[in-house]
Formats: structure tokens, C-alpha cells, sequence
């Protein structure tokens, strides 16, 4: 197994991705951050924020106010996959027509041959 396997399942996760992406034009506080990421659940984004801070991709700043203001931002390492994940952002763009035909060319076609080979 690749041992680097384990970090391109967390960089291809939606989440991270998303939140990578958010935070390239600057630091964010965890409420913007849920705002801007449609769908995802607070436990999700604690979650998520918190794996890319273990592994180096953000940084958690605690500012000392009342109430207390926590900002993410992303390293120099996490910086440094924006590109890979934007390239892939456009790609999905320019293609999301093209396989959502697909998608429903394959749904509405009758299942041949899904049968399991021995």
C-alpha cells in the first residue's frame, strides 16, 4: 500500500478541498467558514479544520477577546496544494455537463452483465 495514501484520501475529501479553497484569499473565522461552505455540519467543519491543522495545512490563531475570535489560515504547506486542488476545481467545471450525461445515460440503460465473474 502507498504510505501516502492516507493524505490524498484527506486532500481529495470534499470538505478539505472546499475549506482549502475558502481560505486561499485569506484567513477566516469558523462562522464565515460555515456560512460559505453550503451543506456542511458544524461537527463536519470542527472536524475537518482540526485534521488540517494536525497535518500542517492551517493554522488555528486564538485571539484574546470578548467573545473570543479564532481565525484559520492556511501554511505555507497548505498554500502549496491550492493549485493541484484549483486545477481540479476546473476540471470539474468544464466537465460536470458531461458527466452528469453520462450518469443518466448509464442510470437509464437496462443492467446487463452486472453479474459477478467467478
Amino acid at each position: 500500500m502507498c504510505p501516502c495514501r492516507d493524505l490524498l484520501d484527506m486532500v481529495a475529501s470534499k470538505w478539505t478541498a472546499l475549506a482549502i479553497g475558502d481560505l486561499e484569499d485569506g484567513p477566516k473565522r469558523f462562522g464565515e467558514l460555515k456560512r460559505r461552505l453550503d451543506g456542511i455540519s458544524q461537527k463536519m467543519l470542527t472536524q475537518t479544520l482540526r485534521t488540517l491543522e494536525r497535518d500542517g495545512l492551517i493554522t488555528r490563531t486564538v485571539y484574546p477577546s470578548v467573545p473570543l475570535r479564532v481565525e484559520y489560515e492556511l501554511t505555507e504547506l497548505g498554500r502549496s496544494v491550492t493549485a493541484p486542488l484549483a486545477a481540479l476545481r476546473v476540471w470539474a467545471q468544464q466537465n460536470y455537463e458531461a458527466v452528469a450525461e453520462a450518469r443518466e445515460t448509464f442510470d437509464s440503460a437496462a443492467p446487463v452483465g452486472l453479474e459477478p465473474v467467478s
